[in-house]
């Protein structure tokens, strides 16, 4: 569209490289969801929480349907993601949930 703007965005020095997550906790209240984002290594009995993300019920479901739009043209290129049930260890959502704080 014409009149849309466009939107520029900069990455800081210290985030560009990124941070690796097999773990995401994922606890909401009635204002906000958390998102808690840590690695869960081999031989270890604890998870560390590398990022926290805190954002409004509707930017999580905009996130939520980019994602998933996202997902959905992956898999047109690449194929269909396997999602494995593994007991020993937790993947993305392993353990989180909706079990958040009540405000």
């Amino acid at each position: 569209m014409e009149n849309e703007k466009e939107l520029g965005i900069e990455i800081a020095k210290e985030v560009i490289s990124g941070t690796y997550s097999n773990l995401a906790i994922i606890t909401h209240s009635q204002s906000e969801f958390v998102l808690d984002f840590a690695s869960m290594l081999p031989g270890l009995k604890k998870a560390l929480v590398n990022e926290r993300i805190i954002m409004t019920p509707e930017h999580t479901k905009r996130l939520l349907m980019a994602l998933q739009d996202n997902i959905r043209r992956y898999e047109e290129n690449f194929g269909t993601i396997q999602v494995k049930e593994n007991k020993k260890t937790f993947p993305i959502g392993g353990f989180g949930g909706n079990n958040g704080p009540k405000s």
